[in-house]
């Protein structure tokens, strides 16, 4: 019988960028190798309007041309914060090969405004902790990973090179790509030569009425105002708080018949649940649950040598804040019932590796549903894209990009430098636009950056 594999190696794109044999920093102890793993950025970006959202773009926000000040103002920073460290652990124990991955980088919330004045005192974040155990087909995994309502690259690996999050820059990826690292339990099975793989995870659930990275919030009913932030998320709590019912439960199946294709499919289904808070209401006192749900069909392709394909695709009702929360999950009606909101999202390009150039270009999408209920007086409207809603109740947010990934110089010892040039035109279309006003926002972004990565490559399999 064989002996079961390790998790995919990371492929080698500028996302990993592994050297070509086993590097000087595997320190091997026992039956585990330990790797230290992350690369240091300097990074610039230029901004046609002033955002003030830091190196990664608030889609959601994007200020209109007539907008005082960031309409009237561009931005300009350079910054290290996308810079990474952490290491991964690979190791066989009585069969069971296991692998511990850890990712942090600097774009941690600051207390102080000294990274600006005297010492750019970047604050490390936690991206990725999370341990692996595989025996034959069966894998489980628990921890902080990106959800595996993510797409992949190939399989249902955790592994970052395994999963697509784009080869942009931006530190906030691509408008209408699903994504989020948070907690969360896994168990996987691997097909005959992982061709197949079936996964199902439960991971942390997080009721969300809008409000966070740029996203715009519902209004609620004059009566519901309190449940904003203590039951529904708004965007403006520094931990979770929101009282969930269940764990988000997301199910996938990937195909990879061939090492040019990768295809998959999935489905999430998600709970919320209020309590009426209201006084003097027929309904004040009751409790009102309504699931969410939403799928996925997700693929790329190498349609010629070094070019590759890529569509991902989303729909559901009540999904909206695994799209960088630029969609709310739910509206209230004035009897404190929940309305999930239709969410529809795309991510579409090409990757293109000519020798050490890597060249890309995507389009992003998300097109997020009207939802509208009339309030306690008869003739109030509150929820999602009314007439008279604010301009930051999106009806749709949209991205063109495209960059270039050049390796300067590469070493199996020493490591890799690479120049990264991307730019990003983005805008946004309100569902409700006043007299006179204009109909959307667009802003042009440029990155770029000098990007040092640490030699090295998963260990080899025994």
């Amino acid at each position: 019988m064989a002996s079961p594999r390790l998790l995919p190696p990371m492929p080698p794109t500028p996302q990993a960028a592994p050297a070509d044999q086993p590097a000087p920093l595997q320190l091997k102890l026992g039956n585990i190798t330990l790797m230290p793993v992350g690369f240091l950025d300097a990074t610039g970006v230029w901004r046609s309007k002033n955002a003030g959202s830091g190196i990664g773009s608030n889609f959601g926000s994007i200020p209109f041309d007539n907008a005082v000040p960031g309409g009237q103002l561009h931005e300009f920073r350079f910054s290290p914060q996308n810079s990474r460290f952490g290491f991964r652990i690979d190791g066989n124990w009585k069969g069971v090969q296991f692998l511990n991955y850890l990712e942090a980088d600097f774009l941690g919330t600051a207390g102080t405004n000294n990274i600006g004045v005297t010492n750019g005192a970047f604050v490390p974040r936690l991206r990725l902790w999370w341990v692996s155990m595989r025996k034959g087909g069966w894998e489980v995994l628990g921890g902080q990973s990106w959800s595996m309502f993510s797409a992949n690259r190939k399989g249902i690996s955790a592994l970052p090179g395994d999963i697509f999050y784009s080869q942009v820059f931006d530190v906030n990826y691509l408008i209408g790509m699903p994504w989020t690292r948070q907690p969360g339990f896994r168990v996987l099975y691997h097909g005959p030569g992982d061709k197949v793989t079936f996964g199902l995870s439960a991971e942390n659930p997080n009721q969300y009425m809008g409000g966070y990275g740029g996203g715009g919030q519902i209004v609620l009913p004059a009566a519901l105002s309190a449940v904003g932030g203590t039951q529904l998320d708004n965007g403006t709590a520094s931990f979770l708080s929101t009282p969930n019912p269940v764990p988000d439960v997301i199910a996938k199946l990937a195909f990879d018949p061939h090492s040019r294709v990768h295809f998959e499919v999935g489905g999430i289904a998600r709970e919320f649940k209020i309590y009426n808070t209201s006084t003097g209401q027929a309904n004040s006192g009751k409790t009102f649950s309504k699931g969410g749900y939403g799928g996925e069909v997700n693929g790329n392709f190498e349609v010629a040598k070094g070019l590759r394909l890529i569509s991902n695709n989303q729909y559901g009702d009540g999904i909206g804040r695994y799209f960088f929360g630029n969609a709310p999950d739910v509206v209230v009606r004035a009897d404190g019932s929940l309305s999930p909101i239709h969410t529809f999202t795309t991510t579409d390009g090409f990757e293109a590796t000519i020798q050490k150039t890597l060249l890309y270009f995507y389009f992003g999408g998300i097109y997020i549903g009207k939802n509208v209920a009339v309030d306690a007086n008869g003739t109030s409207l509150v929820g999602w894209g009314y007439t008279g809603s604010s301009n930051g109740q999106n009806r749709s947010v949209n991205e063109y990009t495209f960059g270039i990934n050049q390796t300067l110089w590469k070493s199996p010892a020493y490591g890799a430098i690479n120049l990264m040039l991307q730019y990003e035109f983005a805008t946004r279309t309100p569902w409700y636009v006043a007299p006179n006003a204009l109909d959307h926002a667009s802003d042009h972004t440029v990155y770029f950056d000098l990007r040092y990565t640490l030699p090295g490559g998963a260990p080899s399999v025994k």
